[in-house]
């Protein structure tokens, strides 16, 4: 599903060239969970920019559901995003001045579906993340796990074939935190793909393989479990 061959990320200013990412080279098959760990700065989320479809390296190849993306326009990526990608955040990016049933909803609204087939799909969606009851609600009605769930609805609705979760429990406490990597384990073993940064030991548990990432490389990585298993 996604193949990344020496990527390599440097940022310049007038001054100033930090190599965010140097040589990073992996895969990652269809059906994967997959953490990236390492310290602050170490290139993580650069990495999971990049990743995103956010992106684009300074050099390398990215293979994306067998297509090199790299240096692709921000156009090209944006059609590729919405159709196969869901991303859960730290701080939940959900817009306060519209309702749970409406921030689930517009993604769909993005892609152009239907209004019926738009209500049928976010109930649906609602009911599995168990927030139907909270469907009139606003984001700051909500508690922090609740929150997360509105999140993780709205990056599923797509159906995406990858999520990309950047520290998807940084800001929850351990119950909540727990709920949301459970939901998340639940998608994955309905076949949908997995990639999250995280600096929990806990969280990295729920995955099958650990990427360590420092300096902007990979250190070593760790697999855990296969998909077989």
């Amino acid at each position: 599903m996604i193949k990344a061959i020496k990527l390599t990320r440097i940022f310049r200013t007038d001054e100033v060239e930090t190599t965010a990412l140097n040589e990073v080279s992996f895969e990652i098959r269809q059906g994967e969970f997959v953490a990236i760990m390492g310290p602050s700065g170490c290139g993580k989320s650069t990495l999971l920019n990049i990743l995103g479809l956010l992106d684009n390296p300074s050099k390398g190849s990215y293979y994306f559901l067998g297509k090199d993306v790299a240096g692709s326009t921000e156009r090209q990526r944006a059609g590729l995003r919405k159709q196969n990608i869901g991303f859960v955040f730290q701080n939940f990016n959900l817009i306060d001045e519209l309702t749970v049933f409406e921030n689930i909803e517009l993604p769909l609204i993005y892609l152009g579906m239907p209004s019926k087939e738009r209500r049928a799909r976010v109930e649906e969606v609602m009911a599995q993340m168990q927030i139907s009851h909270r469907a009139k609600h606003f984001p700051l009605q909500l508690s922090g796990g609740q929150q997360q769930r509105v999140a993780v609805a709205r990056a599923v609705i797509v159906k995406p074939a990858l999520i990309l979760a950047d520290e998807p429990t940084g800001n929850l406490d351990s119950v909540h935190g727990e709920e949301v990597m459970n939901l998340l384990s639940q998608l994955n073993s309905q076949g949908t793909t997995i990639i999250m940064v995280t600096h929990s030991q806990r969280d990295a548990e729920y995955s099958q393989r650990v990427i360590r990432l420092f300096d902007g490389q990979i250190i070593n990585e760790n697999i855990k479990k296969t998909l077989a298993e």
